[in-house]
């Protein structure tokens, strides 16, 4: 086992990219970055792989060299905390600077996505009339033009669905209690429901509707959470681990060791094994949508 890889990847894997950006900014090579921190080349691969875990006071030094502005240089630093941990809640914070989001990198590298929600529509998915009112609240003490750039940076991440290249695969499983919990009142729920229909007719999405009448499945106990799955190397590896997101009220949780992936994949398929067909799933959305004045 490699030094410094016990527990969870997830933050060296951010660390790493964050310190590899920084350097690509920098317009420093490996070898000069290396030369000018006096490590080698082969710490240097092992750090931006997140193979490794890393001190704050190495970090401090990294983002002078790279010239890292002082609040990302403390989110670095405290997320290099974090590299040793046996498990990691990422909570929001103020210490997490605007633009520094864990899931959202992660989000934004997937290749394959599967995900299961019990309340609500998933984010990627969600209108903007959705989106507001429950952003709104969940933040009813911050002011408008926040809750606004809230629900732009929610909007502006679906974008990776329809992007050029490879938009990554989307495998959604809803409860049904996702469509009938009225959000923002029937015309914000219209729309909702005509947007999961429009959506659902992209190639890379499939969204499938698990009914009151299949009864106890796995997503019951689990709740709601997703599963992020990365691209492949040339020689049929994965890039990087699979990460299993759930959304807590008071922090994130990221876990991908394997025994807890391997869980949550199983909970996943015997979720999908109980929704409905794909066809009988845009049925039962399009029934709904009429209760709520859509058709």
């Amino acid at each position: 086992m490699i030094e410094g890889m016990t527990g969870s990847t997830v933050p060296r894997r951010q660390l790493g990219r964050h310190l590899r950006d920084l350097r690509n900014q920098s317009r420093l090579t490996v070898r000069a970055a290396a030369r000018q921190l006096e490590w080698s080349e082969a710490k240097m691969w092992r750090i931006e792989t997140g193979q490794t875990s890393l001190r704050s006071h190495d970090v401090e030094t990294m983002c002078k060299v790279y010239g890292a502005p002082a609040g990302l240089t403390k989110a670095l630093m405290g997320l290099a905390k974090e590299t040793k941990a046996r498990g990691w809640w990422h909570a929001y914070g103020d210490v997490i600077p605007e633009g520094f989001d864990l899931f959202i990198g992660l989000e934004e590298a997937a290749s394959r996505v599967w995900w299961y929600e019990s309340e609500l529509v998933p984010g990627l998915l969600q209108t903007e009339a959705y989106a507001r009112t429950i952003i709104r609240a969940d933040n009813a003490d911050e002011a408008d033009n926040e809750i606004e750039r809230r629900v732009h940076l929610r909007i502006a991440r679906q974008v990776l669905l329809t992007r050029a290249g490879e938009p990554p695969t989307l495998t959604v499983a809803l409860n049904e209690g996702v469509l009938r919990r009225p959000i923002g009142g029937n015309n914000v729920m219209a729309g909702q429901l005509a947007h999961l229909l429009e959506v659902g007719e992209l190639p890379n999405v499939t969204i499938k509707v698990i009914p009151f009448s299949a009864g106890l499945h796995l997503g019951v106990m689990s709740g709601p959470f997703g599963i992020l799955r990365f691209p492949v190397n040339g020689d049929g590896s994965e890039s990087e681990p699979p990460t299993v997101y759930a959304d807590g009220y008071t922090g994130d949780l990221y876990l991908d060791k394997p025994g807890e992936v391997a869980r949550y994949d199983a909970a996943f398929k015997n979720i999908w094994a109980t929704a409905l067909t794909e066809q009988d799933s845009r049925h039962l959305i399009s029934e709904v949508a009429g209760t709520y004045g859509h058709r």
